[in-house]
């Protein structure tokens, strides 16, 4: 059986399969393996069936019920979704009433004829890499379950990892997709800063906040972007430029395309697999030289200035009023960002508009950038630290290393997983100018059609 979301769809249009066959088998999978993942903080049974059901009306009765019809999907517990509480991994909103309507995206999934059938674990507001929730429990990586299974959107990759649903929705502000892909070993976009909605989602840092999907297949992430993209009034970043349909790119192949691997701070501080990884992406896309970001590490650490900051006011009046009531480290990171003065956030601003100009500069001469997404593989679950390269760094915050330098400027970068047999999963990042996602996908899916990069269920 298809186990891609546009496969499953494709059976449900051609009556091969109903959508309600679909969910059930998504929800038989949810309730066989999710108690030892702790991929889900709710799990939709009831709603999902009766959407089921009417997708399968509507094509007894002749309509279109979408390109994504009755295929499963879940979402990180930072969307809303109408009559559900919205966590986002915190103990402070379980208080709070449920949300009367669907986050823009979880909406356009919808539309599109996906079924949802849950919400998915994160770290609290997003504040991390690895989804060790101390509320919710960690969730558990279905490659090794006694490793993490990356974070923010940890309960996203994991769950599409393990084939309890083929697409998921995460959120990205420095790697919160990305780093849960590559070590979960499945596909991660974050795209270009404001192509797809954000309203109805709870933020965690609101100048670098992404929404994003993550799947299986490159053709499910170009489904999953087509149905999102566009404008929204109702979102005061959301750009205005009209929906540029992405699918039919997948299968243009790579002609013409300027391909270069990222150098200096992306060629260190890595494990050797992380970078022989990259070498093999490189290799299969006839990769011409080496090109150098300026100043990545500064860049990193202005992300960590100005989320740290924006995070640290926007949760200002719960620091207050429940200070008790947060993960000890989430709490001391906001607090630490609320109390940073004016002038090193405007700052990192200042600094932040240099940067996109110059990386913008580099996509001038190149189409797409090779980097990797982690530093190593997924560590162990409570592992503190840990040892790259003889030196001992942080086994957590390191993870970000590659992502935080191009999150900064609002880039769209896929994470493509590199298998190995018997070893643990690698991602490698694909960036690109802004708004050319169809060229990063031109990218996966020709890597994806010659076996290089592949995300089979663990």
């Amino acid at each position: 059986m298809t186990t891609d979301a546009v496969g499953i769809a494709g059976a449900v249009r051609e009556r091969r399969l109903s959508a309600r066959d679909a969910v059930e088998e998504a929800l038989t999978r949810i309730a066989a393996r999710d108690r030892e993942l702790n991929c889900f903080t709710a799990v939709l049974g009831e709603s999902a069936r009766r959407d089921a059901a009417a997708v399968d009306a509507r094509i007894a009765a002749g309509e279109d019920p979408g390109p994504l019809a009755g295929a499963p999907f879940a979402v990180k517990n930072l969307f809303d979704v109408a009559g559900l509480t919205t966590l986002a991994g915190s103990r402070i909103n379980a208080d709070r009433p449920p949300a009367t309507r669907d986050a823009a995206p979880v909406a356009a999934l919808r539309r599109a004829g996906a079924v949802l059938v849950g919400a998915l674990n994160m770290d609290e507001y997003a504040f991390g890499f690895t989804t060790e929730n101390t509320h919710y429990g960690p969730t558990r990586n279905p490659r090794d379950p006694e490793r993490v299974a990356g974070g923010s959107s940890g309960g996203s990759g994991a769950a599409v990892a393990a084939g309890l649903v083929p697409l998921a929705l995460g959120s990205d502000t420095n790697g919160s997709i990305r780093v849960p892909a590559s070590l979960c070993g499945v596909f991660g976009l974050k795209p270009t800063y404001g192509r797809i909605s954000r309203r109805g989602t709870a933020l965690f840092a609101g100048s670098f906040d992404h929404v994003g999907p993550l799947a299986r297949s490159t053709r499910d992430l170009a489904a999953a972007l087509d149905a999102m993209q566009g404008p929204d009034p109702a979102d005061p970043v959301a750009s205005r430029r009209a929906a540029s349909p992405t699918r039919g790119e997948v299968s243009r192949g790579i002609a013409g395309l300027r391909v270069a691997v990222a150098g200096e701070h992306f060629a260190r501080g890595g494990e050797p697999e992380v970078f022989a990884a990259v070498a093999e992406v490189a290799r299969a896309l006839d990769a011409r030289g080496t090109v150098s970001l300026p100043e990545p590490q500064r860049a990193r650490a202005a992300a960590m200035v100005i989320t740290a900051a924006e995070g640290g006011q926007l949760h200002l009046p719960d620091l207050r009023a429940r200070p008790n009531d947060f993960d000890p480290m989430t709490r001391d990171r906001f607090l630490a960002g609320a109390l940073l003065p004016a002038g090193v956030y405007l700052a990192a601003q200042r600094f932040r508009s240099w940067y996109r100009a110059r990386v913008r500069e580099i996509f001038e001469r190149v189409d797409v950038l090779l980097a990797p997404t982690t530093p190593y593989t997924a560590p162990r679950i409570g592992q503190d630290r840990i040892l790259v390269g003889g030196v001992e760094v942080l086994a957590r915050g390191t993870l970000g290393l590659y992502t935080q330098p191009l999150s900064f400027i609002g880039l769209p970068v896929i994470s493509v997983p590199v298998h190995r047999a018997g070893r643990l999963p690698l991602g490698v990042q694909l960036v690109g100018a802004p708004f050319r996602e169809s060229t990063l996908l031109r990218v996966a899916a020709f890597l994806e059609e010659r076996g290089v990069i592949a995300a089979p269920i663990a």
